[in-house]
């Protein structure tokens, strides 16, 4: 099942990610795009020629199915219409590729009746290839190496899970979660995506996005390839993350775990949302 999409988006990814290191070895210029609450992000031309060679290819190969890209224009009306959307992330992390510390992403997932069934998430400077599908497990491949399946860590005591947190936007509601749960090991990284496959291989355990900022590419393709891996993603309140909505916001944040400590980590973080005034956003 999906072995054609995979395969497709797999090539899609490679070629989009050969484009965006010519554009990180030659230089680019930075603009800027304005999202929720006039929150400022970088945006290049590498984000804008990555997401055509992905939106271009996939249409050719599945005309039947809905596209949504991070820099492309969302037909709403027609989006929803469809019960297969893909969703894509040309750049995921695109001031790491700004800055220039390689930790950027093309993610591609795959979105079936409003459940992610199949995702691809490449680091062209690192050369790691992480993909999923729904069923038969996750898979990472090094280079040119074989691809090998991974799987989460079995933890479940707070001080020795290790979180997953932003290197290039650090908060202060970040550092109360870390007080809060008494987290003693930090790993810093760039892009969701990458930090969601940390918990997939077993480098990290735990990723906790309180901001409404994100949106469905940041988080389709990594949500499948960690529950593949034996893990679990949902909102801050331990609600579905759902990609047949017509508004793209994770208004709720995003809370990635290796699955067993879940339910607590939901609960721990009760007394703190409501701390910070945040109630489930209603869609």
């Amino acid at each position: 099942m999906l072995e054609k999409e995979l395969a497709v988006a797999i090539d899609l990814a490679r070629a989009a990610g050969e484009r965006i290191i010519e554009f990180y070895e030659a230089g680019f210029e930075i603009e800027e795009k304005v999202g929720l609450n006039d929150f400022r992000e970088p945006v290049t031309i590498a984000d804008r020629e990555a997401s055509r060679i992905i939106v271009e290819g996939l249409a050719k190969a599945f005309p039947e199915d809905g596209i949504l890209s991070e820099e492309e224009l969302d037909d709403i009306d027609e989006r929803i219409s469809k019960r297969r959307v893909w969703i894509i992330d040309p750049i995921d992390g695109t001031a790491g590729f700004v800055n220039h510390d390689g930790d950027f992403a093309v993610q591609i997932g795959l979105a079936e009746n409003g459940i992610p069934v199949l995702g691809v998430v490449l680091l062209p400077f690192h050369n790691v290839l992480d993909h999923a599908r729904l069923g038969h497990g996750t898979f990472s491949q090094v280079g040119a190496d074989k691809p090998r399946r991974v799987s989460v860590s079995d933890t479940t005591e707070f001080a020795d899970l290790g979180l997953a947190v932003s290197r290039n936007h650090p908060s202060n509601r970040m550092q109360q979660i870390i007080k809060h749960f008494g987290f003693t090991n930090t790993i810093r990284r760039g892009s969701v995506g990458l930090k969601v496959s940390l918990i997939a291989s077993r480098s990290a355990d735990v990723y906790i996005h309180p901001s409404p900022r994100t949106k469905f590419w940041d988080t389709c393709a990594p949500q499948i390839i960690l529950e593949e891996a034996g893990g679990k993603m949902t909102d801050l309140f331990g609600l579905p993350l759902r990609y047949d909505r017509p508004d793209v916001h994770n208004h709720n944040g995003i809370v990635a775990s290796n699955g067993p400590p879940h339910g607590s980590i939901i609960n721990h973080l009760k007394p703190l949302l409501a701390e910070f005034g945040r109630i489930p956003y209603k869609h």
